[in-house]
């Protein structure tokens, strides 16, 4: 049996959970998420917890069970606490500004590159060459931080580019002169 899949998910309180056959639905303080769950799997309210559960013994059964219990952790921990990602901006004129829900970055193109955010994401910019993405919903962040991630991936000679907050940045040795 999957380990992650046994765990149970404890409510907190301000959570409420609705299991209507497949179809997950998570309320809190923050948001609201839904989530259909697979065939193979299936979720129960028991005594303040969370418990998924599964039909089969085979493979991806189990691969799918451990997974559906992650992806419910995350929709309790969103609509309570919510996700957060950082990004940094490296480089000589790179920078972003935030007007309502666009950013527009200089990223060393010959013209501007304006992002609309996604509903459900909102952005933070601080001094110019930070930002701070939240949402309820930790794929959506995650996915937005990527996006915005490759519009100028962190280069491997200089490091300029954008990048994860965390994010290491090996840097090649470049060329060497002709002697």
């Amino acid at each position: 049996m999957s380990r992650i899949g046994r765990k149970p998910i404890a409510i907190p309180r301000g959570v409420q959970v609705g299991v209507r056959g497949q179809q997950v639905e998570v309320q809190g303080p923050k948001g609201r998420l839904e989530l259909r769950v697979h065939e193979l799997c299936s979720v129960k309210v028991a005594d303040g917890t969370l418990v998924v559960g599964r039909g089969a013994e085979h493979r991806t059964a189990r691969a799918i069970h451990g997974l559906t219990r992650a992806l419910v952790a995350n929709m309790v921990r969103g609509v309570t606490e919510g996700f957060e990602r950082r990004l940094e901006i490296v480089g000589i004129g790179y920078r972003v500004q935030l007007a309502g829900r666009t950013l527009t970055f200089t990223l060393g193109y010959s013209h501007p590159i304006v992002f609309p955010l996604p509903d459900g994401v909102t952005a933070e910019v601080d001094k110019q060459t930070a930002i701070t993405l939240r949402g309820v919903d930790k794929y959506l962040v995650g996915q937005t931080a990527a996006q915005l991630r490759a519009l100028r991936p962190p280069d491997p000679y200089k490091g300029k580019g954008v990048r994860y907050a965390d994010e290491v940045v090996r840097k090649k040795v470049g060329k060497t002169g002709a002697k």
